[in-house]
């Protein structure tokens, strides 16, 4: 993608309604734009990266045997009704008639709607397990909107629910989810730390929240130092991950702690994900049955599992960002690498530009050029902002000799290489 092309809305000065860095970063970096409080439209750089967290998060969904589904945002209030829950989930609910006076809501969640769809299409102990998905926008409407897309109203959210004919085998379904999101966020480059939790409006007795660590974070969890020495291998393993000690705040008792003070570590956090066991709570007041083996009707159990994949792009931020700008991981970047060409009235910095920028596309690396008549170091700041992992800098001085600068982003590291070099190492 060329930059003189794009649509990349850069803000030099900082947004004085930004409380945080990720807010201000996205602002900045042209991501989002603010539409109503808590409420933003996603412009091109911040729409990738959307998609491909979403991509992640769908691909470790579909190898679990999850399949995709697509509910409507608006539900009719009837469902919720039924569930017991319409009156009881508070002002966060955005409520509303249509012209034929039936009561309407945006949903927050979907509970009620999936109950509905099961119980409408399975009767059976031999269509079970089933694993539904769906990655749909949500609304809530929040008393104080605040951080950006960090605690929006509107939100893109991946929500699953799972379907099993006894406690035995709805456990092992939430244990299979579990160790997908260990899987899903490693995907992404972060490290995130289970934490046994409260279960909230949605109800439940078995609660997990995965959370990354960040200064800016609005919670607190208190965990085994273990978490952060995990190997591959241990960050997968469902029996070591539970056997550490891992809770939010509201749950930890400092007198009942397990853990030597030496051994216990506290840190502000971001939750990206939530997993509870719901057991026979919907099934029960919706109606959603199915007969055993032995021609009994029996009540299903649930599960439901969140990622709220908008509020994840700013957390991912919250975590990898410096001074300068954004720092993205890799598997989630707009794009992999920028072109900073220096010179754009210099022959031989636009052949050596253009050479490198085909030859990238033609190897399926996503990459933007720049190829726009800013000065250098307005170029250097953009392109620090906006955080690509790698920038290939072509400058007149070193095109003669066929050399550029490769900088990695994260660590700040330039080399002088030639284009194959370069290609080389962005290719590993």
């Amino acid at each position: 993608m060329l930059l003189s092309k794009y649509f990349l809305p850069v803000l030099k000065e900082e947004p004085a309604d930004a409380q945080i860095a990720s807010h201000r970063l996205m602002l900045r970096s042209g991501m989002i734009r603010q539409q109503s409080t808590g409420i933003y439209s996603w412009l091109p750089l911040g729409l990738k990266v959307l998609k491909n967290i979403e991509n992640i998060v769908r691909f470790n969904m579909d190898k679990i045997g999850s399949l995709e589904i697509l509910m409507p945002c608006i539900q009719p209030a009837s469902l919720w009704i039924e569930s017991g829950r319409f009156d009881n989930y508070g002002k966060e609910m955005l409520k509303f008639q249509d012209r034929h006076d039936n009561t309407l809501l945006f949903g927050p969640t979907n509970e009620d709607m999936i109950t509905d769809i099961f119980r409408k299409n399975i009767q059976s102990y031999k269509d079970l397990p089933k694993n539904l998905y769906h990655i749909q926008w949500k609304f809530r409407d929040e008393i104080r909107p605040r951080f950006g897309v960090m605690r929006g109203r509107e939100f893109l959210m991946k929500d699953a629910y799972s379907f099993d004919i006894d406690q035995c085998s709805a456990i092992k379904t939430y244990n299979k989810m579990y160790l997908a999101y260990m899987q899903t966020f490693r995907d992404m480059g972060m490290s995130v730390i289970p934490v046994i939790a409260d279960n909230g409006p949605i109800g439940g007795n078995l609660s997990h929240e995965f959370h990354i660590l960040a200064d800016n974070g609005e919670s607190t969890i208190f965990y085994d130092k273990k978490f952060l020495s995990l190997t591959d291998e241990e960050s997968l393993d469902i029996s070591k991950l539970q056997s550490l000690y891992s809770v939010a705040e509201e749950k930890h008792d400092n007198a009942n702690c397990p853990l030597s003070e030496h051994d216990l570590a506290s840190h502000k956090s971001i939750e990206v994900g939530h997993i509870f066991y719901i057991g026979t709570q919907y099934s029960e007041t919706m109606n959603a049955l199915v007969n055993d083996s032995n021609g009994k009707l029996i009540l299903v159990e649930m599960s439901s599992y969140g990622i709220g994949i908008s509020r994840l792009v700013a957390s991912i931020i919250e975590a990898n960002h410096d001074d300068k700008g954004i720092i993205w991981p890799k598997n989630i970047a707009p794009f992999m690498v920028s072109i900073l060409n220096l010179n754009i009235l210099d022959r031989k910095c636009n052949e050596l530009a253009q050479n490198i920028y085909d030859k990238l596309i033609n190897h399926k690396i996503e990459v933007l050029y720049d190829d726009t008549a800013e000065r250098a170091g307005s170029k250097f700041a953009t392109h620090d902002l906006i955080g690509l992992p790698y920038q290939i800098i072509i400058g007149s001085k070193k095109a003669g000799n066929n050399i550029i600068e490769l900088k990695n982003r994260k660590t700040g590291i330039i080399e002088e290489l030639n284009i194959d070099e370069a290609l080389n190492k962005l290719l590993l």
